[in-house]
């Protein structure tokens, strides 16, 4: 993957990125996906309305159907039958979002599952592992998303702790996806 900056003003930027020798216009309407599915769309429609890339999430994949399943599917492209590429989320902002008891640490989150209340704990090595199975094209690194209002100290602890984290999980990838930290 590589991406391309061509214009850049104050107040907004307009680049390309390629993927497997294929060019894409940034910015894009990107469609989520939320577990392999872009609900009320077929793959047909998503490919009709020039649906560049979708986003994936990890975290709702990891719970339903686990990655170990789309894994044995051939990835996310095989069990959702689509050509284009695919970018997955973290779940850093799921796990800001849905957990309502989240013990952030520095070797990752400890949080409870929103659907079943069983324990569950996301590093970005794990979120790696986890996007590595999904096997997308585009890969995000694990983040701590801060609540509002939040104070300086503990925003600026946050972002350390992000940058940290992507670095982890830059190191813990092997694979050939491309990594965004």
């Amino acid at each position: 993957m590589k991406y391309e900056l061509i214009k850049n003003d104050k107040k907004a930027r307009y680049g390309t990125i390629k993927i497997r020798n294929k060019i894409y216009e940034t910015p894009m309407f990107m469609p989520v996906g939320t577990q392999a599915t872009v609900k009320t769309l077929s793959v047909e429609e998503l490919y009709k309305v020039n649906s560049s890339i979708i986003l994936g999430n990890t975290y709702h994949l990891h719970l339903r159907p686990g990655e170990n399943v789309v894994e044995k599917a051939g990835g996310l492209h095989k069990f959702m039958n689509y050509k284009n590429p695919i970018l997955t989320d973290s779940g850093g902002f799921q796990v800001f979002s849905l957990a309502e008891k989240k013990d952030i640490k520095e070797e990752g989150v400890y949080f409870k599952n929103h659907i079943d209340g069983s324990k569950l704990f996301i590093s970005p090595e794990k979120s790696i592992e986890i996007q590595n199975k999904l096997n997308s094209d585009i890969m995000m690194s694990f983040d701590e998303c801060v609540e509002y209002p939040s104070s300086y100290e503990y925003i600026k602890e946050s972002v350390e702790r992000t940058l940290r984290w992507a670095k982890r999980g830059k190191d813990f990838n092997k694979s050939k996806q491309a990594y965004l930290e």
